[in-house]
C-alpha cells in the first residue's frame, strides 16, 4: 500500500511541521494537526517592496539540493537582528490558519482561543518499564490526571535539583500536541518565554524526507536563512531549544555500531544520526531538546537520555472544554445573544450529557463541535457550499493527512485506510445491527481481520496505543460499563460510510476473486510477450489455455461492476427506511446531540446513546464522499476512490432513486433527500433527480439557515416548475423568504401558513411577486402577524404581479386601516380572482369599501370576510354586492351558505393558531343564525340542509370547547 506517499507529498509538511518547503512559485507552510494544518502560500522574494519579509525564506527540495538564497533586509537596506527576524517569521507562519478555518468565519488568533489542555508528569519505568501486554479495556480507558504541570513547567528541575535537557511531550492521536507546541513557539516569539534565547523548530516528517547526508548547521541554513550569522557562534548559545515534532517519522538507532557520534555541527549526516547526536548530547550539548511524538515511538529513545516525559491528556477537565467553546463560538461576527444561548445550551448539555462530555476529552473534537454549530447556525447564503461530510473528512485531514502506521513496517499503510478497513468494519456492522454500543467481542473481532502474520499484530499493537481512543471510548451509561460506544455518534456512520464506499465490505468469494483476478493478471502481462512471439510456430491451439488468463479479468470486472450495484442498493434502502419515516430529520438530530433537547427531557432522551438510532446520516455520508472535493481530500488519506468506481456507483443509484424518489414522502424525510442530494454536490445528477418530483411538502419541519440554504441549492439551481411548496408552520423568517426565493418563485402554489411572519418579511414576500419569473397562482399568508404595514408591501407587489389568483390573509391581523389599504389599491391589479380576509377584526365600514372595490375589480370573484367583526345590517349588505360573492356566513337569507363546506373547512385548518374562546364566540353566532334561518324557512329540504350543516357547527365547537381540536 503505497498510497501515504502521494498523501505525504500533496500534504506538505502537514500537522505541526513547522518548515517550508520551496515551490516553484509558491511555498506551502502545514503546521499542526489539530486546529492548526496550514496550507498557506507565500510568494517568493520580488521586486514589490510591499511583499513581507517571510517571502525570501525558502526550504529546501525534498532530496537536499539547495537554492540561491537572498539577505533579508529593513526597508532602510541595513541587516536586522537576526533573533527577530526568527521571531516575527515564525511568528507570521504559526498564526497563519489552515484553508479549512475559514470556511468557519474570521480567522481566529490563536492567543484568543486557546485552551491548554492537561499536562501531567511520567516517570520512565512508567512509560518504559517492563510490564504486561495491556489489554484492550485498559487502553479504551480514559486517563486519570491527579498530578498535572503547566507547559512553563517541562524544563524546570527536578524535586533533587538534577537539571532538565530533553523532554518528550506524548500523547495519542487528538489530544492538542501539535497546538501545544504551535502555541509555545508564539508565546516565545512574542516574548513570554524569555528563558530560551532562541527556538529552533523542526519536523521529523520533513527530515525523513531527506536521503543524502547533511550537516546541522546547513540543514538550519536551508530552513532558516536569517540564522546564518548565529551558525558559527551557536554552540556558545546557553538558551537554544531545538523542537522535534511528530518523532514516529523517524526510525533512530542509539547503538553506536549503527550510529556514528558526532561532535562536530557542520559534519554532513544523516538526517536521523543528526537527531540520535543531539538527543545524546554529543551535538550542541548546552542545547535543550524537545520531542513531541506518539506512544508508540516512546521505545526509540532510550529513557537515560530523557529528563522529563510529560503525557498530554487533554481536557479532560469539563471546564476547560466550557471555556474552549466559549472562546471558539464568541467570534467578532457573532450575534452575542445568540452566540450565548448556544454557550449555555451546550455548557448543560455537557453538564448531564455525560458520553458528550467524555467525547470532548479530545480538543480535535471540540473542533468538530464548533465546526459542526457553525455550519447549523452561521451558514449564509453568499458562503462557499460546506457540507457536513465535508467537515468531517477535513477533520481527519487535519488529523491524519499523510500519516502512516508505522514508518518502520515495510507497508507504510496510511493510517487512515487502517481506520477505515478495521474500525470500518465495526462501524457497519453496527449500523446494518442498529447498533451503537460494543461488547470487547465485537471489538476484536473486527481488529483481528487478516492478522495472519508478525507484522500485521505489530501494526494492531501501534494502531492500539497511538489512535484507537480517539474512535471509541467506554459507555458512561449506567450499568453499560463495560460496553464501548463511538467517541461521536456520527462518526460510526461516517467510518460505515466509508467501508461501504472503498469497496471493502465484500464477501469472501468476492475477496477471493479479486486477489486471484489481480494475479492472473500480472501472470497474463508476463505471458503474452512469449505468446506472441511462439504463436509464429507452433498451432494456435496450444494458446488456448494461456487466452483464458486474459478472460479472468473481464469476469472480474463484470463482479466488481455488481458490487458496485450493491452500493447504490445499500445507499437507496437505508435512505427510504419506513421505520425512519417519524424521526426528526438529520439536521435536527444532529443539532439535538450536540445541544441537547430544549424543555424537559424525556425518559428515552436522557442519554443519547440510549435511543432507538435511525442512522440516517449513514446513506448521506455515502453520498457525500462520491462528491469530488471529498475524495480528493481522501486521496490525500491514503483512501483513495476511483473516478471510473464513483462514476458507475453514480450511474447504478440514479437509476435506483428515480423509483424511489417518486414516492410521496414525510416532510423530514423528504428534507433528509434534499440533505442527501446537497451532500452529494453533483448537479447533473440532482437535476435528473428533482425533475421527478411534482410538489415540495416540508410542513412543520423547522427551517434553519442550513435547511434553507440546502433547500436553494438543490432545487432553486435546476429552474424545476412545482406544482406545491407547503411550508406551514416552519418557523420562517425574512431571511429564509430571501434564501427560498428561487425555489418559492417556481411553485404555483405556496403555502407560507403560521410562520409568525411580520411586516418585515412582506419585504420579500413583495420582491417574490414582483419578480419577472414568478408563477405563483395561489399565495396562502394565513395566521402571520403581517399588520397593515404588511398589508401596504404585499399590495405593491400585487400591482406589478401578473400570476397571482388566489390570496389567503386570513388572520393576518390587518384590522380596518388594513382592508381601507387593499381596498384603495385593489384596481392596480387585474388577474387576482380570490381573497381571503376571514378573521382579521374588520367593520362593517371598512368591510363594505372593500366589497364595492371588489365589486369594481375586473377579475375577482370571491372575497371572504367570515369570522370578522360584522353588524347583521353589514352582513345583509356584503351579501348584496352584485356579482363578486362575499362569504361571510354559514347562511344567505333563509337558506344555508352554498360555500359552508369551504368556511368550515377553513376553520378545522387553522384552529390550532386561533384563540379557542374567541372562536367558540363565533361559532355560537353562526350556530344562533343557522337556527334562526332553520325556523323561518318553509321549505324543508332547505329545513334538512340547514340541520347538516348545524350538526357540523355543533360537533366543532364541542371539540373546541373539549380541547381537542
Amino acid at each position: 500500500m503505497q498510497c501515504h506517499r502521494s498523501a505525504s507529498r500533496l500534504g506538505a509538511f502537514r500537522r505541526s511541521s513547522y518548515l517550508l518547503q520551496a515551490m516553484s512559485h509558491s511555498v506551502r507552510v502545514v503546521s499542526g494537526r489539530h486546529m492548526c494544518l496550514q496550507y498557506v502560500r507565500h510568494s517568493v522574494l520580488s521586486k514589490d517592496p510591499h511583499r513581507s519579509d517571510r517571502s525570501a525564506f525558502l526550504m529546501p527540495k525534498s532530496d537536499g539540493s539547495s537554492y540561491t538564497f537572498t539577505s533579508c533586509r529593513s526597508q532602510s537596506g541595513a541587516v536586522t537582528d537576526p533573533i527577530e527576524q526568527h521571531r516575527k517569521r515564525l511568528s507570521a507562519w504559526f498564526s497563519c490558519l489552515p484553508t479549512e478555518e475559514r470556511h468557519f468565519g474570521p480567522s481566529f488568533a490563536l492567543d484568543s482561543i486557546h485552551v491548554d489542555p492537561v499536562i501531567r508528569e511520567r516517570s520512565s519505568e512508567e512509560i518504559l518499564g517492563p510490564q504486561s501486554e495491556p489489554t484492550l479495556q485498559f487502553q479504551l480507558q480514559r486517563p486519570s490526571c491527579p498530578q498535572t504541570m503547566s507547559v512553563s513547567q517541562l524544563f524546570q528541575p527536578h524535586p533533587t535539583e538534577k537539571p532538565v535537557r530533553n523532554v518528550v511531550l506524548y500523547g495519542t492521536v487528538g489530544t492538542g500536541k501539535s497546538t501545544l507546541i504551535r502555541k509555545f513557539v508564539l508565546d516565545w516569539c512574542h516574548g513570554r518565554k524569555s528563558e530560551f534565547q532562541l527556538i529552533i523548530p523542526l519536523s521529523c516528517e520533513d527530515l525523513s524526507q531527506v536521503k543524502t547526508p547533511v550537516s546541522l548547521t546547513r540543514l538550519i541554513t536551508k530552513k532558516y536563512l536569517h540564522l546564518r550569522e548565529l551558525l558559527p557562534t551557536l554552540q556558545e548559545f546557553s538558551g537554544v531549544l531545538f523542537i522535534l515534532n511528530s518523532l514516529e517519522w523517524m526510525d533512530l538507532d542509539f547503538r553506536m555500531a549503527n550510529t556514528e557520534l558526532c561532535s562536530d555541527p557542520n559534519e554532513p549526516m544523516p538526517p536521523a544520526a543528526l537527531l540520535v547526536n543531539l538527543i545524546r548530547g554529543y551535538l550542541l550539548p548546552e542545547a535543550n531538546v524537545l520531542v513531541t511524538t506518539r506512544p508508540s515511538a516512546l521505545s526509540r529513545i532510550p529513557g537515560k537520555y530523557i529528563g522529563r516525559y510529560a503525557e498530554i491528556c487533554g481536557f479532560s477537565d469539563t471546564e476547560l472544554q466550557k471555556m474552549y467553546f466559549q472562546l471558539r463560538l464568541g467570534h467578532k461576527d457573532a450575534d452575542p445573544r445568540e452566540t450565548a444561548n448556544l454557550a449555555e445550551m451546550l455548557s448543560r448539555n455537557l453538564e448531564h450529557h455525560s458520553q458528550l462530555s467524555a467525547a470532548c476529552f479530545l480538543p480535535s473534537y471540540c473542533w468538530l463541535t464548533c465546526a459542526t454549530l457553525h455550519l447549523l447556525y452561521y451558514t449564509k447564503p453568499d458562503d462557499s457550499p460546506m457540507t457536513l461530510t465535508g467537515i468531517y473528512t477535513t477533520f481527519l485531514r487535519l488529523n491524519f493527512a499523510g500519516e502512516v502506521l508505522d514508518v518502520t513496517h515495510p507497508s507504510k499503510i496510511s493510517l487512515m485506510f487502517y481506520v477505515a478497513r478495521t474500525i470500518g468494519k465495526l462501524a457497519y456492522e453496527g449500523c446494518n445491527s442498529r447498533r451503537t454500543k460494543f461488547t470487547l467481542a465485537d471489538i476484536t473481532k473486527c481488529l483481528h481481520v487478516q492478522m495472519n502474520s508478525e507484522e500485521e499484530l505489530n501494526l494492531l499493537t501501534v494502531f492500539r496505543s497511538d489512535a484507537f481512543r480517539f474512535f471509541l471510548t467506554p459507555c458512561v451509561q449506567l450499568g453499560q460499563e463495560d460496553h464501548f460506544v463511538f467517541t461521536i455518534p456520527a462518526m460510526q456512520e461516517y467510518l460505515a460510510a466509508l467501508y461501504v464506499v472503498l469497496g471493502e465490505n465484500k464477501t469472501a468469494l468476492q475477496r477471493f476473486w479479486k486477489e486471484f483476478s489481480e494475479v492472473i493478471s500480472k501472470a497474463g502481462e508476463d505471458v503474452v510477450a512469449v505468446v506472441n512471439v511462439l504463436s509464429k510456430f507452433l498451432p494456435l491451439r496450444i494458446f488456448t489455455l494461456f487466452n483464458l488468463l486474459r478472460v479472468v479479468p473481464r469476469l472480474y470486472g463484470k463482479v466488481s461492476g455488481q458490487s458496485r450495484e450493491n452500493i447504490a442498493q445499500t445507499m437507496t434502502a437505508e435512505m427510504f427506511r419506513e421505520e425512519d419515516s417519524y424521526n426528526d430529520d438529520v439536521i435536527d438530530q444532529i443539532n439535538s446531540s450536540i445541544l441537547g433537547v430544549e424543555g424537559p427531557l424525556q425518559p428515552t432522551e436522557v442519554d443519547i446513546y440510549s435511543r432507538q438510532e435511525a442512522f440516517e446520516l449513514f446513506p448521506i455520508f455515502m453520498a457525500g464522499l462520491l462528491s469530488r472535493q471529498n475524495r480528493a481530500m481522501l486521496d490525500q488519506l491514503g483512501c483513495p476512490i476511483m473516478n471510473m468506481d464513483a462514476l458507475k456507483i453514480t450511474n447504478a443509484l440514479k437509476k435506483q432513486l428515480l423509483r424511489s424518489s417518486l414516492l410521496r414522502l414525510p416532510p423530514s424525510e423528504l428534507m433528509d433527500f434534499l440533505f442527501f442530494l446537497y451532500e452529494f454536490q453533483n448537479q447533473g445528477f440532482t437535476t435528473g433527480l428533482v425533475n421527478s418530483l411534482k410538489d415540495l411538502d416540508l410542513s412543520t419541519v423547522r427551517m434553519t439557515p442550513l435547511k434553507c440554504n440546502v433547500v436553494a441549492a438543490v432545487i432553486g439551481g435546476t429552474g424545476k416548475l412545482l406544482t406545491d411548496a407547503n411550508l406551514s408552520s416552519c418557523h420562517l423568517d425574512p431571511d429564509a423568504i430571501h434564501t427560498l426565493a428561487p425555489v418559492l418563485r417556481r411553485c404555483q402554489n405556496v403555502n407560507l401558513h403560521m410562520n409568525s411572519l411580520g411586516p418585515d418579511s412582506c419585504t420579500e414576500i413583495k420582491n417574490l411577486l414582483l419578480h419577472p419569473d414568478c408563477a405563483i397562482s395561489s399565495l396562502r399568508l394565513c395566521n402571520n402577524p403581517l399588520a397593515p404595514q404588511g398589508a401596504q408591501l404585499i399590495v405593491e407587489g400585487l400591482a406589478g404581479n401578473r400570476s397571482l389568483k388566489h390570496l389567503s390573509l386570513l388572520r393576518t391581523d390587518l384590522g380596518d386601516e388594513g382592508a381601507e389599504i387593499l381596498a384603495d389599491n385593489l384596481g392596480k391589479n387585474k388577474h387576482l380572482q380570490e381573497l381571503n380576509l376571514a378573521y382579521n377584526g374588520i367593520h362593517d365600514h371598512a368591510a363594505l369599501r372593500l366589497g364595492e372595490e371588489a365589486a369594481r375589480h375586473p377579475t375577482l370573484s370571491r372575497v371572504h370576510l367570515y369570522f370578522n367583526e360584522l353588524s347583521d345590517g353589514g352582513l345583509r349588505a356584503l351579501q348584496c354586492l352584485g356579482d363578486v360573492r362575499v362569504i361571510v356566513s354559514l347562511t344567505e337569507g333563509s337558506d344555508a351558505s352554498r360555500h359552508w363546506s369551504l368556511i368550515l373547512r377553513e376553520l378545522k385548518a387553522n384552529a390550532g393558531g386561533w384563540d379557542h374562546a374567541r372562536m367558540s364566540a363565533h361559532l355560537t353566532l353562526l350556530l344562533r343564525d343557522l337556527q334562526s334561518s332553520r325556523a323561518v324557512t318553509k321549505n324543508w329540504w332547505r329545513k334538512v340542509r340547514i340541520l347538516r350543516v348545524e350538526t357540523e357547527v355543533k360537533v366543532m365547537l364541542s371539540r373546541i370547547q373539549g380541547g381537542t381540536l
